[in-house]
This record gives structure tokens, C-alpha cells and sequence, in this order.
């Protein structure tokens, strides 16, 4: 019989984790829930268990993300306004995903468990506003003399609010009377703030020629290897409390740029499959609303090791990184920090 290696076996205990995790977490609920026994489950010392995942609350997390990822796309008929496309990402994230139906109430608790945190909350707050942005870029692809994500904010704030209902009150959510109200939303007029007049606090890019080498990665929109080494484009690096910026970032790339974003955290641990989750649910909806040719150009790239910021040479990484590159014919060209960064990377250089 073959030796597993130590990079197997830490796979293979931590699938075990998740199993018993998961079972666990079905049959007494998260406050029921032990570490001990996941770890009798698993047929695991609990300090294997701690080896793998920090707390109960990253198991949680990293169990709804497995669950997430497992979903897959269901494919819909191809939606011909926004307010059509609205109406069928409603219907499945209300009716199809593992969250809302079979596994139901392992996400229960979710909410609470994402409040008990502030670093969580201000999170999990970045990561929905990233959400929207991505659909209104969708939505944008059938109206594309409108910025759209006023209505894509409101449309997953109905949505989540009745998840929510339908675990407190079961049977107060009527699906086709929300569905029917996500419909309607897409008629909201955008605010008309993008875009800006100027941007005061962003530092020009500085020229620089460095060869790109980035390391392998999955596109997470897509569920497929990332595109990075072929093509022109701009990357970023951002932290989760700078994922608003993923819109300056794709809105002053050039047309037919590759424009991809890499998100990092300080604390892999519980944000990491927090990130997976709210992520999985907008691509499963996603892939099964809107076709290839109306998702945007916009890839995003999880790196929880910190590899793309090594690539890029920063001095690491945290949770309020904002640094951007542009890249041409496969070298990095410009390279900008700090709040800003995305605009002044996708803009062109100031000769001095």
C-alpha cells in the first residue's frame, strides 16, 4: 500500500474534518456542536482537528463554503433585460442552492455567527457590495447605456432579507411574490456617481518593468484556471476591506483589458471560508443566469497564501491592501498603492 505524503494526509484529515463537521452540525445545531465530538466523528484527535481549522466558527464557515462549491450551475434560458436576468438569479438563489433547500438549516445560523465579529461583519458587508457590483456588470451587458448597481444592492438586500425570513418564519416568504419584486427592482435609477469627476486621493502610477510571473490560481466567477499570464491588463491586490474598489478597477480599465482581482485577508482562518461561500453562491447564480457573453471581462482570484503579493513584490498583505499593476506583453509596467490604486494602475502613466 502507498505512504500518503504529509501534504495528503493533511487533505485527506481535513476532508474527514468537514464530514464530521457537517454531521455534527446537522444533528445538534451549531451550539450543540463539539470539537470533541467532530473529532470522535472524524476518527481524529482534537488537536488534528485545530491543525486544520482555528475555532467551531471556522468549521462552520468552512463546512456552508463546501456545501457552496458543491452546488454547480443549473442552466436557465438566457435572459433578455435586466429585469428578466433579476427575476431568475431571485429563483435560484431563493429555491436551488444547498443553503436554502436540502441543507437548509445548517445555514441557520449563519448571520449570528457573521455579527459576533466586527472584522467579520465589516467583511462580510465588502464582500456583498463586491457581489453586487459583479451582477450590475452582468446587468449592465443587456442595458448598456445604464450603471446598474443600485439595483443589483437592492436586489441582493430583498434577497437576503428573505432568506433570513424564511428560516424565522417559515412560510412568510412567498418565492414567486419575491421573485416577482426582484423584477421590479431592476427599474431603480442609478444614483449617477460613477463616474467621478476626479479622484483626489489617487497617486499616480509609478513606470517600473519587472517580469510576471504569477502563480497558478482559479478564477473564482468561473470555476476554472485563471488567465494570467496571456493578454494585457491590469491586476490588483485587495484586501476585504477594499473590495469596493473592484469597480474603479474594472470601470477605467480599457476596453478589452484583462482585468482580474486577487482578494487577500490577515485572518485566513474564519474570513477565508466566509469568502468562499459569499463568492460560491454568486458564481452558481451567475453561471446559471447569464451566458459567456454577457459576464464581464472581471476575474477574481482568492490567494490565501500570499503568493501574488510576493509576486508582486509588496511587503505583504492584510486586510486594507490596495495595490494594483498593469501588465504588457507578459512584464509589470506601472505599479501603484494605496487607496486609489486601481484607477491609477488602469490609467495611463504620467511621463515626467
Amino acid at each position: 500500500m502507498t505512504r500518503l505524503s504529509r501534504v495528503e494526509l493533511q487533505a485527506q484529515n481535513r476532508a474527514k474534518v468537514l464530514a464530521a463537521a457537517r454531521a455534527e452540525f446537522a444533528a445538534r445545531g451549531f451550539d450543540g456542536a463539539k470539537v470533541d465530538a467532530i473529532a470522535e466523528r472524524a476518527g481524529l484527535t482534537r488537536g488534528a482537528v485545530y491543525s486544520n481549522f482555528s475555532g467551531k466558527r471556522a468549521l462552520y464557515f468552512s463546512v456552508l463554503a463546501e456545501l457552496a462549491d458543491g452546488a454547480g450551475p443549473r442552466r436557465s434560458k438566457v435572459p433578455q433585460s435586466p429585469a428578466e436576468a433579476l427575476g431568475e438569479f431571485a429563483r435560484i438563489l431563493l429555491t436551488r442552492l444547498p443553503l436554502t433547500s436540502e441543507h437548509g438549516r445548517l445555514g441557520s445560523r449563519l448571520q449570528q455567527e457573521i455579527l459576533a465579529e466586527e472584522g467579520t461583519r465589516g467583511a462580510y458587508a465588502q464582500l456583498l457590495g463586491l457581489d453586487a457590483i459583479v451582477l450590475s456588470l452582468c446587468l449592465e451587458a443587456l442595458a448598456p447605456d445604464r450603471r446598474m448597481v443600485r439595483a443589483a444592492q437592492a436586489a441582493l438586500t430583498f434577497l437576503h432579507g428573505a432568506r433570513q425570513l424564511a428560516d424565522s418564519a417559515p412560510g412568510f416568504v412567498d418565492p414567486f411574490d419575491a421573485i416577482t419584486a426582484c423584477e421590479r427592482l431592476a427599474e431603480l435609477a442609478d444614483d449617477g456617481s460613477w463616474p467621478p469627476a476626479h479622484l483626489p486621493y489617487a497617486v499616480p502610477a509609478e513606470p517600473v518593468d519587472r517580469t510576471w510571473s504569477p502563480p497558478p490560481a482559479t478564477d473564482i466567477l468561473r470555476g476554472r484556471p485563471a488567465r494570467l499570464r496571456d493578454g494585457d491588463g491590469v491586476l490588483a491586490v485587495l484586501g476585504l476591506q477594499r473590495l469596493e474598489a473592484v469597480e474603479e478597477l474594472v470601470r477605467s480599465a480599457p476596453p478589452g483589458a484583462q482585468v482580474t482581482a486577487v482578494l487577500v485577508t490577515a485572518d485566513p482562518h474564519e474570513l477565508a471560508p466566509l469568502t468562499r461561500l459569499t463568492l460560491a453562491e454568486l458564481s452558481t447564480c451567475l453561471l446559471s443566469v447569464f451566458p459567456p457573453s454577457l459576464r464581464p471581462a472581471l476575474q477574481l482570484v482568492y490567494d490565501e497564501s500570499g503568493a501574488f503579493a510576493q509576486a508582486l513584490g509588496l511587503d505583504g498583505a492584510d486586510d486594507r491592501t490596495e495595490a494594483a499593476v498593469r501588465i504588457e506583453d507578459g512584464r509589470v509596467t506601472a505599479l501603484a498603492h494605496g487607496r486609489g490604486a486601481c484607477h491609477a494602475a488602469a490609467a495611463p502613466v504620467r511621463v515626467r
